[in-house]
């Protein structure tokens, strides 16, 4: 059956809704909704009972492309830096020299079971060579599986900053494979310009949205997620137009807007969420559809021996290695190592292979495949239980809500407050956002000269304002009227 504009809507409407429906209940059976995914897009396809011919990697890269934009943009903006900040460093070592020492160990075990040439085995190494944004926040947050001492920031600090690394490295072994004459000192200087040149203009580029998003005045609320958008997409573009990398741009640049006062956040946060569901599904759709499961079965023998290695060696030979300098429990290693999810990332780098043209791009093509699968099947499937087992996982009623949970989840506070504005008040005439607002207090209602006003990001203050609200606690009043006042000795 061939796709037509037609069919197209309804094919894909269908495709969705039966991915939403099944993913809905997957999990009570123990499998990731992210195979579920896959696994429909293989029925639907040429080979399955749907019969849907798709063959286009060009297509499906630039699915991927914009899918990986959304998943990474939205990760960083549940980033919570106060989380992050005090295992930065081995979040960063993970993220660059944990994926460098995975793709080598892994391609050089490749060029000794193969045919491949070594640079061969080492493009395929890259390719999976970082764990996957997509399968560890989707995995992690369904099962809201809680772990101690900062491994979870960890895990999901690694995941949303380790494809740019891979991305390069595929790039770069990818060129030595089609120019043979190219020499592997001369793939240095790319690395460099794309690392630095990703993580200035997306630090540049949040400093930016942040202006903009706050001092545009749009009539409507929902066209702020909109300009989130466009905005992210402008991070990804321009940075990859100048030869940086747009991936580790996009992440940066979230995870500064993410921990910054923003007008409608609230608004923005939620819209994201959807679209990162949205897209992780499309993406896991369209990479189900563009595989030929046929073609997978001769790959099984070599296929199962790769990912064996990878899971059970290169992955940590990468933890080990790269978190040597740092004082860590050797079970917090171990189950960073074991959370070396590959999914979907993978599958989009092997299509530039197949764009490029050479000889092996199917059979590597193939191969990252089933490494996905069996990745998302193994470790995917055992993250609770390992954690159990490795003594990491925290008792369920010790379980915390993120600040950013709570801000969507919209929890109610135990405590209402009305503040009166005085006319010598700090916040007179300046708006929400500008306040730098506590978080865990919120503005509910204005009162303002026998009208009640529903306050947003840019509503503006004025004397003799009345303001509803909501906290946790009587320790944060002192804090609220500090803000409102301008009064550091209250």
């Amino acid at each position: 059956m061939n796709i037509t504009i037609e069919n197209i809507l309804l094919i894909g409407s269908l495709l969705l809704f039966v991915s939403v429906i099944f993913g809905k209940t997957s999990y009570k059976f123990g499998v990731p909704t992210l195979i579920l995914f896959l696994g429909i897009g293989m029925l639907a396809g040429s080979d399955g009972i749907g019969g849907i011919n798709f063959d286009d990697p060009k297509l499906a890269q630039f699915i991927g492309i914009v899918s990986l934009n959304f998943i990474l943009f939205s990760g960083g903006l549940d980033t919570n830096w106060n989380a992050v900040k005090p295992i930065l460093k081995e979040g960063i070592a993970l993220s660059t020299l944990g994926v460098l020492l995975t793709a080598v160990s892994l391609g050089t075990f490749v060029w000794l079971v193969t045919d491949f040439t070594i640079y061969e085995s080492l493009l395929l190494g890259s390719i999976v060579s970082s764990t996957d944004a997509a399968a560890v926040f989707s995995i992690l947050r369904s099962k809201n599986l809680a772990l101690k001492t900062n491994l979870r920031p960890t895990l999901e600090l690694e995941s949303g900053s380790n494809d740019p690394m891979a991305y390069v490295l595929t790039l770069a072994f990818l060129s030595l494979v089609v120019n043979q004459d190219q020499s592997f000192i001369s793939i240095i200087p790319m690395f460099l310009q794309q690392m630095i040149l990703g993580g200035a203009l997306g630090f540049g580029f949040g400093i930016l949205s942040k202006y903009v998003i706050n001092k545009i005045k749009l009539d409507f609320e929902g066209l702020y997620p909109v300009l989130a958008i466009a905005l992210m997409f402008i991070t990804f573009s321009a940075t990859d137009f100048v030869g940086g990398n747009g991936f580790l741009a996009i992440y940066i640049c979230a995870v500064y807007l993410g921990n910054q006062d923003l007008i409608h956040k609230k608004t923005i946060l939620k819209m994201f969420d959807g679209l990162a569901w949205l897209m992780q599904i499309v993406l896991f759709l369209t990479l189900g559809l563009l595989v030929f499961p046929s073609q997978i079965i001769p790959y099984f023998g070599i296929g199962i021996l790769i990912s064996l290695f990878l899971i059970f060696i290169a992955r940590p030979i990468g933890v080990l290695i790269s978190l040597m300098f740092f004082k860590m429990k050797m079970r917090r290693r171990l189950y960073i190592s074991w959370v070396g999810l590959r999914g979907a990332v993978p599958i989009v780098f092997a299509t530039y292979p197949l764009l490029a043209g050479i000889d092996k791009a199917n059979t590597i093509f193939n191969i990252v495949f089933f490494i996905s699968v069996t990745s998302i099947l193994i470790q995917g499937t055992t993250l609770s239980v390992v954690a159990k087992w490795l003594h990491v996982a925290l008792p369920e009623e010790s379980k915390k809500i993120t600040e950013v949970e709570k801000f969507i989840l919209e929890l109610p506070k135990s405590l209402l407050k009305e503040f009166k504005i005085s006319p010598y008040f700090n916040a007179v005439d300046k708006r929400i956002v500008d306040l730098h607002f506590p978080k865990s207090a919120f503005i509910v209602m204005i009162k303002r000269q026998g009208e009640y006003i529903r306050p947003g990001g840019s509503t503006v203050i004025k004397a003799n304002d009345v303001l509803v609200v909501v906290l946790d606690d009587e320790e944060n009043l002192t804090e609220v009227n500090q803000v409102l006042s301008g009064n550091t000795n209250i």
